[in-house]
């Protein structure tokens, strides 16, 4: 016992290591995979996050997300500029913890997912800044309308993980993307002002499996 916390974790944790023939300084920690990333990339569903974060009656952010994703995406560090990236984003999977607001947010006052039942983006081009991060253009069309954005774009790892069963296995890809846009540019003007805020911060956390290039 030192002030007042049992070691009896942490000692019990030495001892099974030890046994193990394994010391402190040895064991594996968990670190970012660092292999090339050239190739074409299919996202997997189970393992990326659509989220967006929206001021709520001027006191609190609140975020959501869609659970429900599909597209593709390319990299080639020799031809970085050429990288793209196409993803769909069926409306009605929308979750909010909260099953009568998600149902009112597929009505006609806010998405619309019977007349508009899919968000996309499509890039145009990309630019990068050194050989983990970029800007990625492209246009994103949510609620019928089509307008430019651009995604702030980070690596977060790259490699082989052949310890995981299909279809979650193989050669894998991941990276961050951030965009903040205003919903009045798509005509998503519900409680504006002061409901709602007009800025919406979107954070997409990409895990991509390789099915071409290297």
């Amino acid at each position: 016992m030192k002030n007042g916390k049992s070691t009896a974790l942490p000692l019990a944790a030495a001892m099974f290591l030890a046994a193990a023939g394994v010391t402190a300084s040895a064991a594996p920690s968990y670190h970012a995979l660092s292999g090339s990333d050239a190739g074409t990339y299919r996202i997997d569903p189970q393992h990326t996050n659509v989220l967006f974060t929206i001021g709520h009656v001027g006191i609190v952010s609140f975020t959501g997300r869609f659970d429900q994703v599909s597209g593709r995406y390319h990299l080639d560090p020799a031809t970085a500029a050429k990288d793209w990236a196409h993803i769909t984003i069926p409306v009605s999977s929308i979750d909010t913890n909260f099953g009568q607001r998600n149902r009112y947010l597929l009505g006609k006052e806010f998405f619309d997912a019977k007349k508009y039942p899919d968000i996309r983006f499509v890039s145009t081009r990309y630019v990068p800044h050194g050989s983990h991060a970029g800007e990625l253009y492209g246009n994103l069309t949510l609620h019928g309308v089509t307008r430019p954005v651009v995604f702030r774009v980070r690596e977060t790892g790259a490699g082989e993980v052949s310890y995981l069963p299909a279809p979650w296995g193989g050669y894998l890809s991941g990276f961050v993307a951030t965009v903040s846009i205003h919903r009045s540019d798509y005509g998503l003007t519900a409680y504006l002002p002061e409901g709602l805020s007009n800025r919406v911060r979107i954070r997409v956390e990409v895990e991509g499996i390789r099915v071409g290039g290297a």
